[in-house]
């Protein structure tokens, strides 16, 4: 491979510290979704409940080894701390780098799996061909078994996407942003075409790759635990019914598994990019989070939560809240008859304690106490459900009433939106971690 001599004598502890920080934006990591055990003859394996996690300040997983490859890139995305006119500290692991920091750390029990990224190291088919090799020779002559979750580089060669994807367990492709006007304006060296091609490609494959398998018992598996994409927020003045009608879009016709919004944070000075006083808008993607969580798993629809005459949520109340409040005639529900989608609509009921209602009244009819146990939260409920009948307390199915009643109860808002800066949890600079520091060093001498 063609590295600069200044890479090649960079030390691993140098270029670890350079390209953890330089991932910190990246949010499309999770836990896997998929199940693979082991053979016996290597180390790692996934299962099912996902990746042991744990969380920065910001909210972002750092359960995974999450990394980029490299932070050279020949495109100038004005949005980007990466950027090709930035002078900002440059530099680029090796295949056989990132295989051992992956099993040195595994073996420590720091991580669970790998979450590799990539600026653009000359060109896309560079690119991506340095993946391939990286997951190739992690894979097949480090035997690792665990989780991977590697990021499919927009315009490379689709065969070398099809070869990663069979020793991936995720691939993600970012949307970048909303729109393609704001990716021309902002990102005017990526094309959206470029980002959707390669999307169709890995849901086809693994389309493909089930039905093979339910053929062929040891057929490859292509991408098991499906694929995801990114969305920077606040960048561009698209409102929140543009971002929900993208991402309903993107489940609908390209079967994502999840899509993740980032608000954006101004690592840049220019005059195309959004001047935010107030800092990154986390409580605008805690919303979207909420309304994305309720697309995919409560039946909702992006046109049902927002239309072109109310485009954007309530800071206020919860996507579920206030859809109910904006609906009142659906409301109340009877309890003991209400069938499971409808259940699912009213503010308090999640998914697992629906189901538990659904259950538990084939054995008779449930009251406020038994809803309680099941997991009901009452205090947002109350005003929306009848229990055989009857309300919990005598109350009135007011719009203003209701919305005061429930603004009384304080939401629990993630830290992050409550008004803690952006920062990454990083090993290298919290005192915390200063044994694992020492670990760390010492993991990343032994090898080399």
């Amino acid at each position: 491979m063609d590295y600069s001599i200044a890479d090649r004598q960079m030390s691993i502890m140098d270029k670890l510290g350079i390209l953890t920080d330089a991932a910190k934006y990246d949010v499309a990591c999770t836990s896997s979704g998929n199940e693979r055990k082991g053979d016996g003859t290597g180390m790692g394996n996934t299962i099912k409940a996902g990746i042991c996690h744990s969380f920065s300040g910001d909210g972002r997983c750092i359960s995974l080894l999450k990394i980029l490859f490299t932070n050279e890139c020949i495109y100038d995305c004005k949005y980007c701390v990466n950027r090709c006119s930035n002078d900002v500290p440059r530099a680029s692991f090796t295949p056989d780098e990132v295989c051992r920091l992956t099993i040195e750390f595994y073996r420590r029990n720091y991580i669970e799996g790998l979450f590799l990224s990539s600026g653009i190291l000359y060109s896309p088919d560079y690119t991506m061909e340095l993946l391939y090799q990286t997951l190739y020779k992690l894979r097949r002559e480090y035997n690792f078994q665990g989780y991977i979750h590697v990021k499919a580089i927009p315009g490379a060669n689709q065969e070398l996407v099809r070869m990663t994807g069979f020793l991936a367990d995720r691939m993600s492709i970012n949307l970048e942003l909303p729109t393609a006007e704001g990716l021309k304006k902002l990102a005017p060296n990526k094309h959206r075409k470029n980002i959707l091609t390669p999307m169709r490609l890995i849901q086809n494959g693994i389309a493909v790759s089930k039905n093979e398998v339910a053929v062929y018992r040891h057929a490859p598996v292509f991408v098991p635990a499906g694929q995801s994409t990114q969305m920077i927020i606040g960048a561009t003045p698209e409102n929140d019914y543009q971002i929900m009608s993208v991402a309903q879009n993107l489940y609908d016709k390209f079967s994502l598994k999840r899509v993740f919004y980032s608000a954006f944070v101004q690592v840049n000075e220019d005059k195309d990019l959004p001047a935010l006083p107030g800092g990154p808008p986390l409580l605008r993607e805690h919303r979207l989070y909420q309304a994305d969580w309720l697309l995919r798993f409560y039946g909702f629809r992006a046109d049902e939560l927002l239309d072109e005459k109310r485009p954007n949520f309530n800071v206020l109340l919860d996507p579920k809240e206030d859809w109910a409040l904006r609906h009142l005639e659906f409301f109340p529900v009877e309890i003991n008859r209400a069938d499971y989608q409808v259940l699912l609509r009213v503010p308090g009921i999640g998914v697992k304690s629906a189901q538990r209602i659904v259950k538990a009244r084939r054995n008779g009819n449930l009251c406020f106490e038994d809803l309680k146990r099941i997991g009901v939260v009452l205090k947002r409920a109350l005003y929306f459900i009848t229990c055989s009948g009857h309300m919990m307390y005598k109350t009135k199915i007011e719009e203003d009433y209701i919305t005061r009643n429930l603004l009384a109860v304080k939401e629990k808002l993630p830290a992050e939106a409550g008004g803690m800066t952006y920062r990454q949890l990083s090993l290298f600079d919290d005192v915390r971690f200063a044994p694992q520091r020492q670990e760390i060093r010492q993991a990343a001498g032994m090898a080399y």
